[in-house]
């Protein structure tokens, strides 16, 4: 299983941006260090929580100061460029990255900046379907391209360089627990980047995760293409101490906060509560939509995604800014230690040895023992 970040970032509105960009920045590096797989960037331009404008800038800065986590868009919002130019920006980022770059993709989340724009968002995914079609296309063909569409013209369009990938960089479309992005990218071959959410018992057939994925692959077969579950990514905000008490009381705070003044105060979704913010993480953890607690908490959360989901291969932190730095740097250390070894495999031939070695201790010790004496025997003899 992949582990990494899906970085919108969402720091409260009103503290210093360039300590917020900075901080993001270090974390990414701190992440490369912990082995992570993989960090995505988001594209906002609105509401003042999500303060990346530009993914692509944020990458090249970062893949600068990392060596090995790959750097994905998380995401980019088609409808708002030019395709061309899409693919022109991640090509040459695949290129000075040496390979490290991915493309996610999306319509579009908040309201706020397809008005700016004067985007109608009741077409957001129609464009963003037609966007991406045209940079598969470009990525892949090498003839020239012509398309004309009624928000965008590609005239004998072509990439000056292929990408550094083969045949491009891993593409991957968002997906808010709704069928279109699932339908998306079986349209197009792509992998699905999921924001978890708790399940419904009250929600019609079609919303839950394996149901998600069977929209998927119907959607693939339909357009003869070929998804796999294993590329698929699951994203859940997480925040791990070494105690369940001490994560709960680090978060506390800031997750209310998250919350409240975000979803509900910025963005106008309903009050998740009926009481004081403080209370916000605990409904939440119960109900699956946050993990809390420890890396035991961790695993368990994982394990029950992979059973409401019928298998995924890459578990994204979504990151909050909810909680001291340093608290939030232990957090993710907790789960490259503890977490990640459990999905990867990685400690089990350590673990296999020392059972090896718990199962021989009495035959061990006693072979070590009649070596020591031996030695004894022998300095005794040669002192004589």
């Amino acid at each position: 299983m992949k582990f990494g970040i899906f970085m919108g970032p969402f720091h409260r509105a009103g503290e210093n941006p360039t300590l917020a960009l900075e901080r993001d920045l270090e974390l990414v590096q701190w992440l490369d260090y912990l082995g992570f797989d993989e960090a995505w960037i988001g594209e906002h331009h609105s509401a003042g929580w999500e303060i990346i404008s530009s993914p692509e800038i944020f990458i090249g800065v970062a893949a600068d100061r990392t060596k090995h986590i790959k750097l994905g868009t998380g995401v980019v919002s088609l409808p708002y460029h030019h395709p061309f130019m899409v693919a022109n920006w991640m090509t040459q980022l695949d290129h000075m990255t040496r390979g490290r770059v991915m493309l996610g993709v999306g319509p579009g989340a908040l309201p706020g900046d397809a008005y700016m724009m004067g985007i109608d968002p009741t077409k957001q995914r129609i464009r963003m379907d037609e966007a991406l079609g045209v940079i598969m296309r470009l990525f892949t063909e090498k003839e020239p391209i012509t398309h004309k569409s009624d928000w965008f013209e590609c005239q004998e369009a072509m990439l000056q360089l292929r990408p550094y990938q083969t045949p491009h960089m891993p593409i991957s479309v968002a997906s808010v627990q709704t069928p279109s992005g699932v339908s998306l990218a079986g349209k197009h071959g792509a992998s699905v980047l999921t924001i978890t959410t708790p399940r419904d018992p009250a929600a019609p057939s079609g919303t839950d995760l394996k149901d998600l994925w069977d929209i998927c692959e119907e959607s693939a077969a339909e357009h003869n293409q070929v998804v796999d579950r294993f590329d698929w990514r699951l994203v859940l905000p997480v925040h791990l101490a070494d105690t369940r008490e001490e994560a709960f009381e680090q978060a506390r705070i800031g997750a209310g906060r998250y919350q409240r003044e975000y979803f509900e105060h910025t963005m106008g979704r309903p009050q998740v509560v009926d009481g004081p913010p403080e209370k916000i993480i605990d409904v939440l953890a119960e109900r699956g939509a946050w993990i809390i607690g420890t890396p035991d908490d961790c695993i368990e959360g994982i394990k029950r995604l992979e059973e409401r989901s019928g298998g995924f291969g890459g578990f994204m932190v979504q990151t909050v800014d909810w909680a001291a730095r340093e608290h939030m740097l232990h957090s993710y250390e907790l789960i490259a230690r503890h977490v990640m070894p459990h999905f990867q495999g990685s400690a089990e031939a350590a673990k296999a040895s020392n059972q090896w070695a718990y199962e021989r201790n009495e035959s061990l010790m006693a072979g070590r023992s009649r070596a020591l004496d031996r030695a004894r025997e022998d300095y005794a003899a040669r002192s004589a």
